[in-house]
């Protein structure tokens, strides 16, 4: 897991990286962008988690590049050098960001560069340098809704509803047809108005706090990113708190979130669901309890898993793995079905009570729920992908194949998904003993990452025949 990153101020810079900044703000004011631009990555080298210096670097470089015609080539705006980044971000996400300044250099507003920087902030818990990198977008690139319910849900998980919802009404005027939008508009707008309330309620910041101290203790526990320990304290603050008045579901609230950023599965399915019985039975809540819930199992379903296979000729362990996931395999299919029947019309249902079918091996009673799902732009390539697992595993080829070559004409760049769709394209085309069309997907991949799977022995070894 990669360390985090603190964000800092100016006023938290050291001297010379501070001189550093002050050259950049003058270059800048005298509009030369290039200089200003590389002074702003010398700041970021040093100083990774001031985000002031990102902003400023992406208004010299959108200064610099106005009523300049953008190539394309077949890769997308930046081609072949982003390329490389996705496997960076997941091995050194400081050094990836640093990779991706110097594209956003050339194409500020470009919607790859910054959904790669996006991802590479939030593994560092850089969550104000990941909301930059998409709000960058939602003002260059405004017609790109699938990145801006990206930056939606992002807000929305840092219990800012009112920043999602402004969001969500700028995907409406670029589609009123987007149904997931005009819904999570009104429900964001409706949790900022509750929260507004809260607060009101209380008065004054003065009026909650004891003293300046526990004003500053409140700025300090509320910082994005945290230590392990700076989250045990602020739990243990908390539980005391909790143990002193359990029906507060602000409260509640604030330790299931505590617990989600500890990846306490357990306990943040506990306090996730107690919240949702404290509070008017808030849908939000709700599913986020059901997310917890799948959270745990699966955590204690690989625990279960790794001390079986450390342990094989244990067989009481592998019994014990084996009912809990049928257990928990037939559990998924009933809160999902639950799910679409309260709500029928959700395509994002649709397709979790497709995916929890396809778990159950109930290959054709997922096949219709996952077609429904398919009308839903932002989740329709990975309902494509699991369609063609789903008639791969009924081995009708043909139509597997037809499912992944729609998904393969949705997707643009090399990324990960697309990998994940080529590579299984030619393990289907494997299956049908077409070696030739199964090569040429594996070859895909292995042009660009090397690492992937198995790929290079695919790839390789095919030359040895």
């Amino acid at each position: 897991m990669s360390k985090d990153l603190t964000e800092v101020t100016e006023a938290e810079l050291q001297t010379n990286i501070k001189a550093l900044w002050l050259k950049a703000q003058s270059a800048y004011e005298m509009k030369n962008f290039t200089y200003a631009i590389s002074l702003c990555h010398a700041v970021l080298k040093e100083s990774p988690g001031f985000l002031e210096a990102r902003r400023l670097a992406r208004n010299g470089a959108a200064s610099e590049n106005l009523g300049k015609k953008q190539k394309k080539n077949i890769f997308g705006g930046s081609g072949l050098s982003l390329m490389k980044i996705p496997s960076l971000g997941k091995k050194d996400p400081e050094a990836a960001m640093m990779a991706l300044e110097k594209e956003l250099a050339k194409l500020p507003y470009d919607a790859q560069a910054n959904d790669l920087l996006f991802d590479c902030a939030l593994r560092l818990n850089m969550l104000n340098t990941a909301a930059f990198a998409l709000e960058t977008v939602r003002s260059g690139s405004p017609e790109n809704t699938k990145l801006l319910h990206k930056l939606a849900e992002h807000y929305l998980a840092r219990d800012m509803p009112d920043k999602a919802a402004d969001v969500y009404n700028d995907i409406c005027k670029q589609d009123n047809t987007d149904i997931d939008a005009v819904k999570g508009s009104k429900d964001a707008t409706a949790r900022a108005s509750m929260k507004k309330q809260k607060w009101e309620e209380a008065q004054s910041f003065r009026d909650v706090m004891k003293s300046g101290d526990d004003a500053s203790e409140l700025e300090s526990a509320n910082r994005a990113a945290m230590t392990s320990d700076q989250m045990q304290e602020k739990l243990e603050r908390l539980s005391a708190e909790y143990a002193a008045d359990n029906q507060n579901l602000r409260l509640v609230k604030e330790i299931a979130g505590l617990y989600e950023q500890m990846e306490d599965w357990p306990n943040a399915y506990s306090f996730f669901n107690y919240a949702y019985e404290l509070s008017s039975k808030d849908v939000a809540l709700q599913n986020k309890a059901a997310y917890m819930k799948d959270k745990s199992a699966e955590f204690q379903l690989s625990s279960l898993k790794a001390a079986s296979e450390a342990d094989p000729e244990n067989t009481e362990l592998r019994e014990q793995y084996d009912a809990m996931l049928t257990e928990r395999t037939a559990e998924q299919v009933s809160e999902a079905q639950a799910r679409v029947d309260r709500n029928p019309t959700d395509p994002q249902l649709r397709y979790e009570l497709g995916l929890a079918l396809y778990n159950a091996g109930n290959y054709s009673d997922a096949i219709p729920h996952l077609q429904q799902a398919t009308r839903n732009p932002h989740i329709r390539t990975r309902v494509l992908l699991l369609l063609g697992r789903t008639f791969r595993a009924k081995h009708m080829h043909d139509l597997a194949i037809k499912q992944l070559s729609d998904a393969l004409a949705d997707l643009q760049a090399m990324d990960g998904t697309k990998k994940e769709v080529l590579y299984e394209k030619g393990l289907i085309h494997q299956d049908m003993g077409d070696a030739k069309a199964a090569l040429d997907s594996f070859k895909q991949i292995y042009e660009v990452d090397y690492v992937y799977r198995d790929v290079a022995k695919r790839v390789e070894d095919s030359y040895s025949e």
